[in-house]
């Protein structure tokens, strides 16, 4: 829940309003705005990949998959899951607040849980990427180009953004 004593609040509303002549609640408005094109953007990607993941269990080949493989499918499939449901959670919070006032409790809320949907979906690729290598390439190669990958993940979505702000 926003803080309205936050000060870091204040001061970012003090900066719309001088720099912007945007009001806190116009702020709102368009960071809410922002916050759905992103998902628009990302959850299109995870839904896909869900559909997709969900009918491999009835491919003929997932019988041949053995226990670690089928164990990283599960993580994959159940990783992709919540990161639909996270992603898609700031529009039913939306639904449920809609003419309410709650618009900067919804942006925070709706920040959150994107983020939260991201991370699942960091987790989705590399246990997917995991999944595919081990049957493409073997385990250990498997494991060194996926922990590459998951290397550069963080690099870009995580320690850039921070060293960004």
């Amino acid at each position: 829940m926003l803080l309205t004593g936050d000060p870091s609040v204040r001061r970012d509303d003090a900066w719309n309003s001088d720099h912007r002549a945007e009001e806190p609640l116009q702020r709102a408005d368009r960071n809410f705005a922002d916050l759905l094109q992103e998902l628009r953007v990302v959850l299109t990607s995870v839904q896909i990949l869900l559909g997709f993941l969900l009918t491999l269990a009835f491919s003929a080949g997932f019988r041949d998959l053995d226990a670690v493989q089928h164990g990283v499918f599960v993580v994959t499939l159940c990783s992709a899951a919540l990161s639909s449901a996270l992603l898609v959670a700031p529009v039913a919070a939306h639904r449920v607040l809609f003419q309410r006032g709650r618009k900067r409790e919804l942006v925070r809320c709706g920040h959150r849980l994107t983020l939260a949907g991201i991370a699942a979906l960091g987790v989705t690729l590399g246990s997917g990427l995991l999944l595919v290598l081990d049957v493409a390439l073997g385990r250990p190669a498997a494991v060194l180009v996926t922990a590459g990958f998951v290397a550069v993940v963080v690099a870009l979505w995580v320690v850039l953004p921070l060293r960004m702000r």
